[in-house]
């Protein structure tokens, strides 16, 4: 059994590889072709849209495990069902419950790899592929807002610690592709949402440990006596000013980025950092919980491989196997964005919405290996 564990092993891994580049050479190709209409403008040359290209492809790998996995499955059990090999292998001793465990231990490793390009290659690679375009581009990443970019702080006692003392909406003009934030406006509100002050800066440059450096400062105060009425308005200017804030470059990539190729880590902080200031944060916990269960899909996808191990057709069989694999892999993409969708608009909770594709899926996965079972 370890010689027909290890040789199913390995047409199965080989299958799903190759198939695996076959469509990372595909979308690459198309990717290519997209990013040539852009070549010229500014500093971007050929070479910066292919370095763009290999650059996604961490991203595509990710989204494109789950139907590599079915349709190498497919096609390593479709060859060695059409050679008769499986059938050997079945003649051995190899039950079904036996051959499901063989392609659990494979589909554990593509889940772990599955992991492994959507929380630490993919995000890195996704944000450097914009950094190159937009400096090759001479371009901002907030170019695209009207109004420049919009977000919400809270403003507490001791700068991250105790209590909230009130809110502060922060303007930037632009983000640069190195992440210093340029034409900075910032209101402060009290807790009843009357203002207090007015904070400008020509730019501000983040120094770690959630501390901006705020350059040649102006700051309005509108102070309030205690029993309520507004005191006389101040304006102070200067050089240089460190403000302590949530928010940070992190956060502030995630306003402009895709939150699905956004890490789960960086996801989790920036719906906790929603929720405190009482913001919509559905769209990034759905997104977030679709990152934590995506990658089982590949165990899914590859039991609904196997029953294709047990039917046999006169002719044709490898290529109408393979076919009927890429419709039930390109189904599971368009349901699961589908339910991504339905999920957003009817508030459904989002882990019931990312889990369901995957065991409607697993369902008919079961369904299939006890009709073969018995036929």
């Amino acid at each position: 059994m370890r010689v027909i564990d290890k040789y199913l092993t390995k047409e199965v891994v080989s299958s799903v590889v190759f198939v695996l580049i076959a469509f990372l050479a595909l979308f690459a190709f198309f990717d290519l072709i997209g990013e040539l209409k852009d070549v010229g403008r500014g500093g971007y040359r050929v070479q910066h849209a292919f370095l763009y290209v290999l650059m996604g492809m961490p991203g595509y790998t990710y989204d494109l495990m789950p139907i590599a996995a079915l349709i190498g499955t497919i096609y390593a059990l479709a060859q060695l069902a059409a050679r008769s090999e499986f059938t050997i292998m079945r003649v051995s001793s190899m039950s079904t419950r036996t051959a499901g465990l063989i392609l659990a231990k494979v589909g554990l490793l593509f889940v772990a790899l599955t992991f492994l390009f959507g929380e630490v290659i993919a995000p890195v690679t996704s944000a450097m592929a914009e950094k190159v375009k937009l400096q090759a581009q001479g371009s901002s990443v907030s170019q695209a807002f009207r109004s420049g970019l919009w977000t919400k702080d809270v403003i507490r006692e001791n700068g991250l610690t105790g209590a909230t003392i009130g809110s502060r909406f922060l303007n930037v003009r632009e983000v640069s592709p190195d992440g210093q934030l340029k034409g900075v406006k910032m209101y402060e509100f009290d807790r009843d949402f009357r203002m207090t002050a007015l904070v400008t800066a020509d730019h501000a440059q983040y120094v770690g440990e959630n501390t901006w450096r705020l350059v040649n400062v102006s700051e309005t105060t509108f102070p309030r006596a205690p029993s309520g009425p507004q005191t006389k308005v101040t304006t102070e200017t200067a050089k240089a000013r460190d403000l302590v804030s949530e928010i940070t470059p992190n956060i502030l990539s995630v306003l402009f980025a895709d939150p699905d190729r956004m890490s789960a880590r960086n996801l989790s902080a920036y719906t906790k950092h929603l929720a405190e200031n009482n913001q919509d944060k559905d769209r990034y916990e759905m997104a977030l919980w679709k990152k934590m269960i995506y990658p089982f899909a590949v165990l899914v996808m590859m039991a609904l491989a196997l029953p294709f191990a047990y039917l046999h057709f006169r002719a044709g069989g490898v290529s109408l196997k393979i076919f009927v694999g890429i419709m039930i892999g390109v189904s599971f993409q368009l349901i699961n964005s589908l339910f991504s969708h339905l999920g957003l608009l009817n508030t459904w909770p989002a882990p019931v919405t990312a889990v369901l594709p995957s065991a409607m899926f697993l369902l008919a996965a079961i369904g299939a290996l006890w009709w073969v079972e018995r036929h």
